[in-house]
């Protein structure tokens, strides 16, 4: 069975959100989108919800929401189709406000790079040629 993946993340302001992810090529799912929540579609089987942090806080069952400053909740890493979408969707980033996390990663059959969100959210661009992984 395949299943669809949705996260959940907080963000300060839905609007600049919505303006930067659509601005590196995302769709907004409108059906599931408002003035406190934005969803956005990376694939048929992956969205991530962006609720404006009073409304993400309302689906906390206990403790606070993560200070992307100092700490991470999740690493949120993403395909790309080769090594030259990796540099362009991470440059695109870049230009719109994202902020470089790490540095690149080039294993020869994998590369990847990734960028901080305007909220400080972690995200990875990775490209992987399983013909060249290494045997064991």
């Amino acid at each position: 069975m395949s299943r669809m993946l949705f996260v959940n993340l907080p963000v300060a302001d839905v609007s600049a959100s919505r303006s930067f992810f659509t601005g590196l090529g995302f769709d907004i799912n409108e059906a599931f989108s408002d003035e406190t929540t934005i969803s956005v579609v990376l694939s048929d089987m992956a969205t991530v919800m962006m609720l404006r942090t009073d409304r993400f806080r309302s689906f906390l069952a206990d403790g606070d929401i993560t200070d992307t400053a100092t700490s991470r909740e999740a690493l949120l890493a993403i395909s790309a189709d080769s090594r030259e979408a990796v540099d362009a969707l991470a440059d695109e980033a870049l230009a719109a406000g994202a902020s470089q996390w790490t540095d690149p990663q080039d294993h020869g059959f994998m590369y990847g790079r990734s960028f901080r969100d305007l909220d400080g959210h972690a995200w990875e661009i990775v490209w992987m040629d399983p013909a060249q992984m290494p045997a064991e």
